[in-house]
């Protein structure tokens, strides 16, 4: 077992306040805003002034590699040891984000080494933690200069592995106990459950091998059953009755091997206490239904021991149960006085599990009919989801408190500097399973960029393929594609995503 070299300070609880400094409806006076201080500085304590902040273009509006083992930057293998040129691997490498990353500032300050390909790590029926674990040690290891940083922005195996991989470089990181505590989905809500008991809904473990009858869940219908790892909601079924739990659990059974199986082998390098040791990869979790209201994501990070959250981003969902996204909005509409209080909940949970020196994100719903919070999950990574968000609303990738925290230093992230005011990203889902007819070709996706200002478009299918054929998709859609886009009202920036729509053609025929 890999020994546990760090220790993390933890800040003491701070209570949560009932309201912000401005209600839910009253924008803060100009003057105030030209004032408040920016979220995420070392003296901000607070969104109180984000969801009103006048951004200074708003508009008036009512409304892979021959080789796998191979490293791909080896221009970078032999630079002299100038400590002015900081080397930054990153595990999980794609196009779409190594152009963000070269973008950070300072430019030409950084050295971004691919520790693997994306294809390599998540592109595959199965993630070979095993390989990715040995072979990353031995890559790191065979490196001749001086490793500053280990970073990641993928969900599970990425953001579970870094810290393993980090320890024996002593690097700024969470321990590997405190990311289980937020990436074991049981493990984390018994925490939650300890520090903010009032926001964690019902909840049970649930073995999906033993019978319904003996799994004994004490839950009312409806509730959701999840595996205790996974991502993109992916196995994630609300049940009403038990032909639903019926059907759910046999699903499960058929597939939750492939993150189950991968995310066994990690827990041997962690000491579990006894009720979260019984409580395998191949486990569920059993939770009463919280989904009613608003979704938000809060993105923060610790940074010895100081909590900091930079942006709250909206998640808006459609479908069945509204469980699909549709998208992702920035800034967050939610009130000050709401983003406030969860806030503070996320710093009297982080505190308490002792996550440190990294970056996250926290999930949140808020019922507006009874001003209910409740938490959902906690990501122990950026959401490279939201990097666009952030550059065309404030100015940078946050790529850039990734790699800051990494490297040890406190981020310096701008706000409001870009040139929008509103961005999202939006999900374009398919409710049934179909075969593609047709898809842009590389010269139409080009014009459509070209053409609608400040789109970025990523295609995830291709002609002939059926839906049934992508990976990690939740239980009840498929993304085909995912637009980022920018604007200065919302209404301005749901007409873009509608123009891109109609200018991709894309086509499908049901599958009966």
């Amino acid at each position: 077992m890999l020994p546990d070299t760090r220790r993390f300070p933890a800040l003491p609880p701070k209570s949560i306040p009932e309201a912000g400094l401005y209600g839910a409806r009253e924008a803060p006076p100009r003057d105030a805003l030209r004032s408040a201080p920016r979220i995420g500085s070392r003296v901000a304590n607070s969104l109180s002034f984000s969801p009103y902040a006048k951004h200074p273009h708003e508009t008036r509006d009512p409304l892979a590699a021959d080789n796998p083992h191979e490293i791909d930057d080896l221009e970078h293998l032999r630079v002299p040891d100038d400590t002015t040129i900081k080397h930054v691997f990153v595990f999980g490498l794609d196009d779409f984000n190594r152009r963000q990353l070269e973008t950070l500032k300072p430019s030409g300050h950084y050295r971004f080494h691919e520790l693997f390909k994306h294809q390599e790590v998540k592109a595959k029926g199965e993630f070979p933690v095993r390989m990715l674990l040995q072979e990353g040690t031995r890559r790191l290891g065979e490196f001749p200069g001086r490793i500053d940083a280990i970073v990641g922005y993928w969900d599970f195996p990425v953001c579970t592995m870094l810290p393993l991989l980090r320890r024996p470089y002593a690097l700024p990181s969470a321990s590997f106990e405190a990311t289980l505590k937020c990436e074991h989905k049981y493990w984390s809500r018994l925490e939650q459950q300890r520090v903010v008991p009032n926001y964690v809904p019902p909840f049970c473990a649930v073995d999906p091998f033993v019978t319904i009858r003996s799994a004994k869940i004490p839950l009312d219908f409806p509730f959701w059953i999840k595996p205790v790892k996974a991502a993109s909601s992916h196995l994630a079924f609300k049940v009403r009755n038990g032909d639903e739990l019926a059907h759910a659990i046999q699903e499960i059974r058929r597939r939750i091997f492939r993150f189950g199986n991968p995310f066994n082998y990690l827990l041997q390098f962690a000491d579990l206490p006894p009720e979260v040791a019984a409580v395998e990869g191949n486990h569920c979790i059993a939770e009463a239904s919280i989904s009613r209201g608003r979704q938000c994501t809060l993105e923060g990070y610790v940074h010895e021991g100081e909590v900091q959250v930079y942006g709250a981003i909206d998640s808006i969902r459609e479908g069945k149960h509204r469980s699909s996204f549709a998208r992702y909005q920035y800034p967050s509409r939610l009130p000050a006085r709401v983003l406030d209080r969860m806030i503070s909940i996320t710093r009297q949970l982080m505190s308490h599990i002792g996550y440190d020196n990294s970056p996250f994100n926290i999930e949140y719903y808020w019922d507006a009919a009874t001003d209910r919070i409740w938490l959902l999950e906690v990501n122990t990574r950026i959401s490279k989801s939201h990097c666009p968000l952030f550059k065309h609303v404030d100015g940078a990738y946050h790529h850039q408190v990734m790699v800051d925290v990494a490297l040890g230093r406190r981020p310096d992230f701008p706000y409001r500097e870009g040139k929008y005011c509103y961005a999202g990203k939006f999900m374009w889902r398919v409710y049934q399973n179909a075969v593609v007819t047709r898809v842009p070709t590389p010269d139409e996706l080009d014009d459509i960029c070209q053409r609608i200002d400040g789109a970025e478009v990523q295609l995830h299918v291709r002609e002939g393929m059926r839906l049934s054929q992508l990976l990690d998709q939740d239980s009840y859609s498929f993304e085909v594609a995912v637009i980022f886009l920018g604007a200065n009202s919302q209404r301005k920036l749901l007409q873009k995503y509608r123009e891109c729509q109609e200018a991709m053609h894309l086509r499908f025929d049901p599958v009966h």
